[in-house]
This record gives structure tokens, C-alpha cells and sequence, in this order.
């Protein structure tokens, strides 16, 4: 059984700061070691439920937060990135039977994680086909592009309540709460506990039930913090602005919608 894990830190079990999750500041080193546990954690569980091929991709920032030391021999490491439009999902393809998603958070506008945003801080709002669109959204889909099922979401509470209506068998693990600046916090060892419980319960459901079929169509919509970067976004092929803050792009190609959050998120 082959599984892609795209990990990511802002959904990590304690991260509350931006300074926690940026490298080379003080507090980064112990969210960044919690972000390995908790990866190594549904790897495990994945092990236990019979995956013997695992993917990861190390998707916060810079690519290179996670311990290739703390990877078992059954698991490849994709660390930076390459620019591909796939971006979080990287290295997603046929050959998987699931995919995982850990250390996740809600999305640009909404107030139960201090850490919400969607790809960058440009953005105050993003939907996708009326959705709040968070970054799980975008990449689920992308994996669901490949016919591979998101099984297994790890991250804020807002995050996972949000997203359990977008895939029939998600598996979900709230790992910590919020509302404006504070965050209510599992513990570390609950939360990797029960990754790991998930995480093997995810894989042995029918992988097959758990598939979504994409929309046939697509409107994506960005609307910025600032109005300059609407006019600005608004000239990428496809997009036009609705009102002063936000641009539109509709299509029936999901890839397009993905090359658009690279270049306008």
C-alpha cells in the first residue's frame, strides 16, 4: 500500500505565533521537532495498517522543517520546492492509494486559528465554488485530480469541521482550538496518539468509498487585504475583478485553478 503525507505546521498541536513556525527564531526548533512527532506518528499508524511505500512532503515554508533522521526506511522525503503548480501536493499521482494531510489550519477569515491563512498573507478571503477555501481544500482536490482518496486530516478544530462534509471517509483529529489570539491546546502526547490510532483506521476502510468526484466547474475567488493587489492579480489570464478588493476566475480545468493559487495567493 502506497500513502502521501503533505505536512504542514500551523495545525501542528501547540503553534500560536507566527514566530514559532518561521525559521531561525527561538521558539521554531520545538514546533518544528512536534511537527516530526506528529508525522512520524501517522506514519506509524499507517506502517501498522500495511503501507510499506510512503511519500512525504514537507510543505511549510521553506520545505525543510521536518528530521529525515526520524523517517523510517519506507518513507521518501520531498524537502523545497520546485514551483510545480501542484505546490503542497507535490509528487501526488495514480500510483497512491490515499493521502494524508498533518499539522493543517483554517483558512484566511475565519478566528479559531491565530495561524488561519490561505498560501500567503495577502489574501483576507478565499473561496472556492462558495467554499471557505482553505489550503486542504486546494490540495485534497488536487489529489482527488489523481483519483487518490484524502483519508486522514490532522489539524485546528475550525479546520477539520469545515472539511469532513468535502470527503466521505476523512478521518479527523482536532488537535487544538482557538478563537482570535489564544489557542486551547490537546496535549502533545494525546494528539500523537491519536494520529497514529486515525491514521491506521483511515487505511483500513474501503480506500475505494472514500474517492470524490470533482465539480465539473470551478469559481475561485481571492479578495485581498489590500485593493492594489486585486487590481494587481486581477490581470492573471482568466481572473477579473467583481469588486475593488476581489477578482474571480471560473473554468472547467482544476489545474488552472491550482496555477492560479501559486501565482495570486
Amino acid at each position: 500500500m502506497k500513502v502521501f503525507i503533505s505536512a504542514d505546521i500551523e495545525g501542528t498541536a501547540f503553534t500560536t505565533y507566527w514566530d514559532e513556525t518561521e525559521l531561525g527564531k527561538p521558539d521554531y526548533p520545538r514546533a518544528a521537532a512536534e511537527m516530526t512527532r506528529e508525522v512520524r506518528a501517522a506514519i506509524d499508524g499507517a506502517i501498522a495498517a500495511g503501507a510499506d511505500r510512503i511519500v512525504v512532503n514537507d510543505a511549510h515554508d521553506y520545505g525543510i522543517n521536518l528530521d529525515p533522521n526520524q523517517m523510517p526506511a519506507c518513507v521518501e522525503l520531498i524537502r523545497g520546492w520546485s514551483g510545480h503548480p501542484l505546490c503542497m501536493a507535490e509528487g501526488i499521482d495514480e500510483s497512491f492509494d490515499a493521502a494524508f494531510f498533518v499539522g493543517w489550519h483554517s483558512p484566511a477569515g475565519l478566528c479559531h486559528n491565530p495561524l488561519s491563512h490561505t498560501m500567503s498573507g495577502k489574501p483576507a478571503r478565499v473561496r472556492l465554488n462558495g467554499l471557505p477555501c482553505s489550503e486542504f481544500l486546494l490540495y485534497s482536490w488536487a489529489c482527488a485530480l489523481y483519483g487518490v482518496p484524502s483519508v486522514l486530516l490532522c489539524g485546528d478544530r475550525e479546520l477539520t469541521e469545515i472539511s469532513r462534509p468535502l470527503h466521505p471517509g476523512l478521518k479527523a483529529v482536532a488537535v487544538k482550538d482557538g478563537f482570535g489570539g489564544l489557542t486551547r491546546c490537546k496535549s502533545p502526547a494525546w494528539v500523537e496518539s491519536e494520529i497514529r490510532a486515525q491514521a491506521e483506521a483511515a487505511l483500513r476502510q474501503d480506500l475505494s468509498a472514500a474517492r470524490i468526484t470533482l465539480p465539473k466547474r470551478f469559481v475561485f475567488e481571492i479578495t485581498y487585504k489590500e485593493v492594489k493587489n486585486a487590481v494587481k492579480y486581477s490581470f492573471y489570464p482568466g481572473f477579473r475583478m467583481i469588486a475593488d478588493d476581489t477578482i474571480r476566475l471560473t473554468t472547467s480545468d482544476y489545474m488552472t485553478v491550482l496555477r492560479a493559487a501559486v501565482f495570486c495567493l
